[in-house]
């Protein structure tokens, strides 16, 4: 008899397990069959930053979260409507985060009395009570999947790693996943030795085939495609659309790119997938550290590349006297900080936005730079396509603020046409620009920009000095003079308020964009825009009228900002600190901005949000 199929709106799971229990694969193997049926998506990885935590332990507990939808979302999910969870760590570790009534899978083989010990469960939860409130389906998976195996030509340990396939398969049957791709993934992964890919393959059919015969699972479940602008999507993580836009930006300047890197939780992933890329002109230097990196990435822009560096807080720190160099030197730079939580080490693989006032002030002397902040995973691309045009048209450093959920995150990506992508073409400097003729400055600027020639080391006729030295106005030559100082610092600071942005937009939720009932505006940067929106969408259907605006450009500030601030009787700014943004629209707008802050390392949800929000907008 085949079974009720019933259809959903949307579904939040959350793969929880051991560091070894291969959590982060299994979701993202969901997450790829699932891209592939067209439904909206939003994911959350969160794993510890040991390498690996003593087994069955709460530091050890890998988690990852899909929430996927027939609509539009915005956010990986608040709570999970479904738990799989390897070992009594996973249970206890994610537990809370449940609504009641959510359904629970339990791997019933590791609920030993040794593990359950390990954990301060004096008693099984699975036998006393604990969990009435939940649908709780106990599945002995590990002993399952060593049972699939038996006829496998692997061994015993093998067949145990093989249950996250089984889960796999399991959850995909549930959710009527399509498993071709998984299978095609599996021959490429253990191409080497066909024994393991005809084990997981086995170990999935096994999971799929479970839910199909078991009387546990009476009812599988469908979420239709969502409806999506026409063209061709793939699913992408923050640092690889982060990556292909510094590739675009290569092709699009005609420049070569260079990457100057040193590994580091959690931005070490760009210079994985740029070294992919050789073929568009791509190099790639894994660096002794992060000084030897951001060194020879400003000796790649001075030679006529666009020079990258990545890092994340700790490495920004290291890199900022190269940071001012370059903004003696005026050249082109873009240093990427995936933000995670600090101070010092901190939480290498939790995320936070703190690291603001230190790509806005981080440097000694007055040495401003370009600061862009990415939104959402897909939205890497773009900013750093931008932080490019920025870089390369205004001879500036630029810092791109990303964090740790967006890097880690994915979502569909709607591939844009590559002749639509701004045109970053450089005119280098050629010939000399003084009024004899023959003379090179290389400190003579641009009316429009501010920017001064970019002349490749080796032209005739264009030598001129470089280095730390404060430099004096058009000629380039060393100056101690007391005014020639005061008129560059005054100019390097007007070269990045020159810089071109476009005014923020405030979103209302009406269809001409102007709701003059919104009395109060949330205004968020970088990766608050999905929790920020989604729980303006709640109080709007609930018919509470809000404003939201999100930040890209936090230096300089878009134009119209003081004038949008001025419509609303109050402004609210969620931020993953404790107040950086605030502190500086309080200063320049004199606004009395009404923070909202955290700095657990975890996102922001809606619900908090949304709770929030209400008590600000029934005062407003």
């Amino acid at each position: 008899m085949s079974k009720q199929v019933q259809q959903l709106d949307r579904v939040v799971i959350r793969f929880a397990g051991d560091s070894g229990d291969g959590m982060q694969l299994t979701g993202d193997r969901f997450t790829s069959e699932t891209a592939q049926l067209g439904n909206d998506i939003s994911t959350l990885p969160n794993f510890p930053a040991e390498i690996r935590a003593p087994a069955g332990t709460l530091p050890g507990v890998s988690s990852f979260q899909v929430h996927f939808a027939d609509y539009d979302i915005l956010t990986p999910g608040d709570a999970p409507n479904v738990l799989v969870a390897m070992n009594p760590a996973a249970l206890k570790a994610n537990l809370a985060d449940l609504p009641r009534g959510a359904d629970i899978i339990v791997n019933t083989d590791e609920f030993t009395r040794r593990n359950l010990a390990k954990v301060g469960y004096q008693v099984s939860p699975l036998d006393d009570g604990s969990l009435d409130g939940y649908v709780l389906h106990p599945v002995a998976l590990t002993s399952m999947t060593v049972g699939a195996l038996a006829e496998h030509d692997v061994s015993k340990k093998d067949a145990e790693r093989a249950k996250n396939m089984f889960a796999l398969g399991l959850l995909s049957w549930m959710y009527s996943r399509p498993y071709e791709s998984t299978i095609r993934f599996l021959e490429r992964k253990f191409a080497a030795r066909p024994e393991l890919v005809a084990a997981n393959t086995a170990a999935f059919r096994a999971g799929w085939n479970f839910g199909e015969t078991t009387e546990d699972f009476a009812v599988r479940y469908e979420v239709k495609p969502a409806k999506m602008n026409p063209g061709t999507y793939r699913n992408i993580t923050g640092n690889a659309a982060l990556s292909l836009g510094l590739v675009a930006a290569g092709v699009r300047s005609g420049l070569p790119v260079f990457l100057g890197a040193y590994p580091i939780t959690p931005a070490s992933d760009i210079l994985h997938e740029l070294s992919k890329h050789k073929r568009f002109g791509v190099t790639t230097m894994q660096a002794e550290d992060e000084i030897a990196a951001i060194g020879a990435a400003l000796g790649a822009s001075y030679g006529g590349a666009l020079g990258v560096t990545t890092t994340s807080g700790p490495g920004v720190a290291l890199k900022g006297e190269t940071i001012s160099l370059a903004v003696a030197l005026e050249l082109p730079l873009v240093i990427v900080d995936v933000q995670r939580a600090g101070p010092s080490t901190g939480m290498p693989t939790k995320t936070e936005q703190a690291d603001l006032n230190m790509a806005l002030y981080g440097r000694h002397g007055e040495a401003p730079v370009a600061v862009v902040a990415p939104r959402s995973p897909s939205d890497c691309f773009f900013a750093a396509l931008e932080a490019a045009r920025i870089a390369l048209t205004h001879r500036t450093p630029v810092i791109l603020l990303s964090d740790n959920y967006v890097a880690n995150g994915s979502e569909p990506w709607l591939l844009p046409d590559v002749e639509s992508l701004p045109d970053l073409r450089v005119d280098f400097a050629t010939e000399p620009n003084g009024e004899d003729g023959k003379t090179f400055l290389p400190y003579l600027r641009d009316p429009a920009t501010l920017a001064r020639p970019w002349a490749i080391p080796g032209t005739p006729g264009l030598e001129h000095r470089i280095g730390g030295l404060e430099k004096a106005d058009k000629t380039g030559d060393i100056s101690y003079d007391p005014a020639n100082h005061d008129f560059m610092v005054r100019t390097r600071a007007a070269r990045i308020e020159a810089i071109e942005v476009p005014d923020v937009e405030v979103e209302t939720g009406s269809p001409n964009g102007v709701d003059s009932d919104a009395r109060v505006l949330v205004l968020g940067w970088g990766s608050t825009y999905g929790p920020i929106g989604a729980a303006c969408r709640g109080l709007r259907q609930r018919g509470l009228p809000v404003a939201q605006a999100h930040l890209r450009h936090l230096a300089p500030l878009p134009g119209n900002l003081g004038e949008v601030l001025g419509r609303y009787d109050k402004v609210v700014i969620p931020e993953m600190n404790l107040g950086q943004l605030a502190h500086v629209i309080r200063a320049r707008y004199l606004v009395d901005a009404i923070g909202y802050n955290q700095v657990r390392g975890l996102p922001f949800t809606a619900t908090e949000l949304e709770t929030m929000l209400e008590e600000v907008v029934k005062n407003a």
